[in-house]
Formats: structure tokens, C-alpha cells, sequence
């Protein structure tokens, strides 16, 4: 299925068959191609860009299509990898976090830092993060290989 270009969002590099690679959901999935492009909230004489996940229903396009900077889908991924590393070591405290420091980290970005910590304020986390430590456990193996294709292209550029 093709990406669409007649929309705001102009896309550059595509991944098309991305409907084959999406996780647990891959062959099964409305989530039909990723690209990077033109951002849609574009102003006159500023360029941003932007990836996107392109979702179809069946039938046509979703409104529940994704469209996300460049810096925020890297910041995902710090998150991602920040939580992981938790989680490796998370086995040492019998809720899996420490109720008392509920401070992960603070990644130092842009002058600040970007806090990761448990949501003291879900009124179930002590179950929740119960689940979510289950499906990270569960998703080991395919979160693993598209962290080492990450590392092995950070490497490559020089990072």
C-alpha cells in the first residue's frame, strides 16, 4: 500500500512495508508504513521534520495517523532505553521500583534534563508496573534486536 503525498505531511524516506515488521501486531496490523518527511504544521519560511506512522483502516487513510518531530521520537527512544536499563536491575526491590525514590534518572538535554520516573500518581502502579515489566519480559527478544540494529547504526555514524 502506498504512503500517501498528497497530504500535508510530505514525505521523504518511507517504509512501506512497515504492516510486516510491527511488532507483535506485524501482518496484522493498521499501521501500514512509517516516513520521514515535511512536518504538516509547517509555517511559511520554517521547515521542521517529522516522522509519521501511517495507519489505514481497510478502507481508507486514519485520522489516527501519527505524526511526531524528529527530537520527540528520539526522545522515545531514550525513554524506551532509559526504562529498559531499569528493568534489568528493577528484580532488587519487591515492587520493582523503589516507592521512596520513584526517580529513575535525569538525562541531561538542551541545557535541562529529561526526568524518568514511575507514575507515583496511577493509583495502580504497584500492579501496573507488575504487567508492564511482564510484557517488557515478553517483548525481550524483539525490543533486543531492534536495539542492537539501533547500536549498530549509532556506531556507524560515529556515536
Amino acid at each position: 500500500m502506498k504512503i500517501p503525498t498528497t497530504l500535508k505531511h510530505k514525505p521523504v524516506i518511507i517504509s512501506e512495508n512497515y504492516e510486516q515488521v510491527d511488532g507483535r501486531n506485524a501482518g496484522n496490523t493498521d499501521a501500514k508504513g512509517l516516513s520521514l518527511g515535511l512536518a504538516q504544521w509547517n509555517d511559511r519560511g520554517k521547515v521542521d521534520i517529522s516522522a509519521k506512522v501511517w495507519r489505514h483502516t481497510g478502507e481508507k487513510w486514519s485520522r489516527q495517523s501519527e505524526e511526531l518531530p524528529m527530537h520527540r521520537v528520539l526522545d522515545l527512544a531514550i525513554l524506551i532505553c532509559r526504562s529498559s536499563l531499569h528493568f534489568q536491575d528493577a528484580y532488587r526491590f519487591p515492587k520493582l521500583y523503589d516507592p521512596d525514590q520513584t526517580t529513575i534518572d535525569r538525562i541531561g538535554l538542551q541545557g535541562d534534563a529529561m526526568s524518568v520516573a514511575v507514575c507515583e500518581e496511577n493509583p495502580m502502579i504497584d500492579h501496573d508496573i507488575q504487567l508492564f515489566a511482564q510484557a517488557l519480559g515478553e517483548d525481550g527478544e524483539m525490543i533486543g534486536e531492534r536495539l542492537r540494529v539501533l547500536s549498530r547504526l549509532l556506531k556507524e555514524m560515529g556515536y
